[in-house]
């Protein structure tokens, strides 16, 4: 095994991303799924390994598109789902398990359409312990933690509110971005209250859309026809799958663990990232990346983001496609994260950050229930 031996050679989202009524959740991975198989210069029959969420799942995609793979993967545990099926298409291809691996995500979050969303079972702990509180949907969830930050170490309101004021500078760079204008502080407290203290626009956006990602050994990238993204290290753990027994409210126990992981591995420093992507189903949840990724002390994201630090000229460019707050969120977005992390890397990003060789990714599953890291670099190790 050697690091970065493992690496992306094609990468695609769907057609378009936003409001798509005329796409059933299988067309978004069909779709997706095809333009990253042409993005990699490949055929669906060099393919042998799928990874995917249900539903529709692995096994349904896979029929669909007329692949007959020897290694299946339909872990599923939120947003960050993609992030692991890269991990284990690693360790499949080191294994032998599979030569080229195709990992897809379609949702139509939006529209509904062919999309299989039900009840919370009644017998599920969070419906015993958590819902008769109020404690039901990610906004109501999110803001336990929130406000315990809040409290803890002083974030303001106004802090809070400029993660989608300096996300939306990024998102007016990039034409497919839903939102584009740009915005204010006072634009963002003025906006709806959804979930005190989360405002709309601290909240991310509903879409529809997908993505796909071909994933094969360095060896075979050499005749492809785009630059090969090295995998240099990754990352996945959990904490817990209720919000109300995370170890501590002000940190994520699961992006502690799965991005120093990611990082050993990877044999890299904070310093040596050049582009940054995390999360952003809610505004506070980059603060929370920030700072239990490493790259700045507890307590000091908030102000660091309000400094602009991480927006356009920024010296930790993040978030640079806008983001779930600005650029689409169909509900698991974490697709969207490694898409933008290889752009970037390619010299392809709409919003390009000069010489980017190291992009991390880092994924959130559930309400801060699991997480996955990505370190990805154009550099052969």
């Amino acid at each position: 095994m050697a690091r970065g031996d493992v690496v992306i050679v094609g990468a695609a989202e769907t057609d378009e991303v936003g409001v798509l009524p005329g796409h059933s959740t299988l067309r978004l991975h069909v779709e997706g799924a095809r333009n990253a198989v042409a993005d990699a210069g490949l055929r669906m029959s060099d393919i042998d390994g799928i990874a995917s969420v249900s539903a529709p799942g692995p096994i349904q995609v896979a029929h669909t598109l007329g692949i007959k793979p020897r290694w299946i993967d339909g872990t599923g545990v939120g947003g960050t789902s993609f992030l692991l099926h890269v991990r284990h298409a690693v360790a499949a291809i080191r294994a032998g398990h599979a030569t080229t691996v195709l990992i897809t995500h379609g949702e139509s979050g939006r529209s509904q359409v062919g999309s299989a969303r039900g009840a919370l079972p009644a017998s599920s702990p969070n419906a015993q312990f958590e819902a008769p509180y109020g404690v039901l949907g990610p906004p109501t969830m999110f803001t336990i933690p929130l406000l315990r930050y809040m409290k803890e170490f002083g974030l303001t309101a106004e802090q809070l509110a400029y993660v989608p004021v300096a996300q939306r500078k990024w998102a007016a760079r990039n034409p497919r971005a839903r939102y584009r204008e740009p915005i204010t502080v006072e634009d963002v407290l003025d906006s709806r209250m959804i979930s005190y203290p989360l405002h709309l626009l601290e909240c991310c956006l509903v879409t529809d859309g997908g993505g796909a990602l071909v994933i094969t050994s360095a060896d075979r990238a050499g005749d492809l026809p785009q630059p090969p993204v090295h995998i240099l290290g990754t990352g996945e753990t959990f904490e817990s799958p209720l919000i109300s027994q995370m170890e501590d409210f002000t940190t994520s126990a699961a992006f502690r663990r799965s991005s120093a992981e990611a990082f050993a591995e990877a044999g890299i420093t904070h310093g040596d990232v050049d582009h940054l992507m995390i999360y952003d189903a809610f505004a506070h949840v980059p603060i929370y990346g920030l700072e239990d990724m490493g790259f700045v002390g507890r307590g000091e994201a908030g102000a660091f983001i309000a400094e602009g630090n991480t927006e356009p000229g920024g010296r930790l460019p993040l978030n640079t496609n806008g983001g779930g707050l600005s650029y689409t969120h169909t509900g698991m977005y974490g697709m969207f994260l490694i898409q933008e992390s290889v752009r970037q890397l390619r010299g392809q990003a709409a919003a390009q950050v000069p010489g980017v060789e190291i992009s991390v990714a880092q994924g959130n599953g559930g309400m801060f229930t699991a997480a996955g890291t990505l370190v990805l670099s154009n550099r052969t190790p």
